[in-house]
């Protein structure tokens, strides 16, 4: 069992004032891993990383927090940081910084008592090289690294020796290798001494605060979004080792597996009377009957966002833009019942309220004096109700399918004109 967190709660729907921290805890230590993803938004390795660690795995011992999204602004923009690098504000920051109050609360989840370690996730570009190989493989590049700023924390007895855990990290890594090329390295920046940039860095915040801090560092330069992501969980479970953190996870660990999890975008719920499935949806989706304000949208994937583009709810999964809503706005009635009577294939079943069903050939939902029933797609000359109705897959009309397949439609209830709950019906 995990808790979620929401510090520092969103004030609008365009703002991205919050912080989302997922806890995954036991009571058996304090020694906590803080994993940070997204703190530059064109990096998926790394937020799709950490969103992984916060749905796929279980922690049976000591402590985990996960922040999957931290710059969400710049990660549905896909954008290293639509205010500037996020990463180069940690030892000042003006005072209109829009990143400013992000910054502020990231400060002070890595200065928490309970975090004895932090890792931030990067996808970085080419393969780092002691030796220059070329224009990808070189000493200037930075994908394939476990990145310190020094090699010891001196004042810390627990996980202070810096470059021990990242060669630990990095030799193990490299027995586990999808191809040769893809070795990873340490990379001392000694930013104390030879990186100024660095200096502004959220690692060097962490260890100037005797924090032992570490960045993992995929190449951009893999080929798929699923290789980054196979490395960088392949880190996060190294250290997870080192500091003696148990842990389970729910699927296989390959790259196949992991490409697969990747494409599972979960759900939307919307105002807790519609429930829109991801898989196969539509890029875009008509008279979705909400409110004209104070919509809740609540995303069953830790990097699920939206923002309002013209009155339309644009959403997201990470950088990957799923559909847009186009809303019709209505009341919303109160007391609705929570299942509805409807014959499926010739069969009465009570279907549960923002569920789906399936059907073979046909459905009628049965008549009830207190609803009014829209079969979104489907016409029929002279009703205003369509409940009482038989209607089959070609009634329908496919420009208004939820998803691509065309076999999936919606199925809306009203109560005196307000809206009170849709259904999915799904023909096999």
């Amino acid at each position: 069992m995990y808790k979620i967190f929401l510090i520092f709660l969103l004030l609008s729907s365009s703002v991205f004032a919050k912080i989302q921290l997922i806890k995954k805890e036991n009571s058996d230590s304090n020694t906590t891993l803080l994993v940070i993803g997204g703190i530059h938004g064109n990096e998926p390795g790394g937020y799709f990383a950490a969103s992984i660690l916060a749905t796929h795995y279980t922690i049976k011992s000591k402590n985990l927090w996960i922040v999957p999204n931290l710059n969400q602004a710049s990660i549905i923009n896909n954008k290293r940081g639509i205010h500037g690098d996020m990463n180069r504000k940690f030892a000042k920051i003006a005072k209109n910084d829009k990143d400013k109050e992000i910054v502020q609360n990231i400060k002070k989840i890595i200065l928490s008592k309970n975090v004895s370690l932090v890792l931030n996730l990067h996808d970085g570009h080419g393969f780092y090289r002691a030796k220059n190989q070329g224009s990808i493989f070189n000493p200037n590049a930075w994908g394939q690294t476990c990145v310190i700023d020094q090699c010891e924390l001196k004042e810390q007895q627990k996980f202070g020796d810096l470059n021990q855990i990242a060669s630990t990290v990095k030799n193990n890594i490299n027995k586990k290798l999808l191809k040769k090329h893809h070795s990873f390295n340490v990379k001392n920046t000694k930013t104390k001494y030879d990186d100024e940039a660095m200096q502004l860095s959220l690692t060097y915040f962490a260890v100037t605060n005797d924090k032992p801090a570490f960045a993992i560092e995929t190449s951009k330069n893999l080929s798929t979004l699923s290789q980054k992501v196979f490395y960088q969980l392949l880190a996060i479970e190294e250290f997870m080792k080192i500091m003696h953190i148990e842990f389970s996870r729910n699927f296989v660990f390959n790259e196949q597996e992991i490409a697969k999890i990747i494409k599972n975008y979960g759900t939307l719920k919307i105002n807790g009377n519609i429930l829109l499935n991801f898989s196969d949806i539509k890029k875009s989706l008509s008279f979705i009957p909400i409110k004209s304000k104070g919509n809740v949208l609540e995303f069953s994937h830790p990097l699920g966002s939206f923002k309002k583009v013209r009155g339309n709810y644009v959403i997201y999964v990470g950088n990957k833009k799923l559909t847009t809503l186009k809303p019709q706005y209505f009341k919303m009635a109160k007391n609705c019942h929570k299942n509805f009577d409807i014959l499926i294939d010739g069969r009465k079943t009570s279907v549960a309220k923002t569920s789906d069903f399936f059907v073979n050939d046909d459905f009628k939902v049965l008549k009830n004096k207190d609803y009014r029933v829209n079969i979104i797609g489907y016409y029929a000359k002279g009703h205003v109700d369509e409940s009482g109705l038989t209607v089959n897959r070609k009634d329908l009309n496919k420009r208004y399918s939820v998803d691509k397949s065309n076999k999936v439609y919606r199925v809306e209830f009203y109560k005196n004109d307000e809206f009170c709950s849709m259904n999915m019906v799904h023909f096999r």
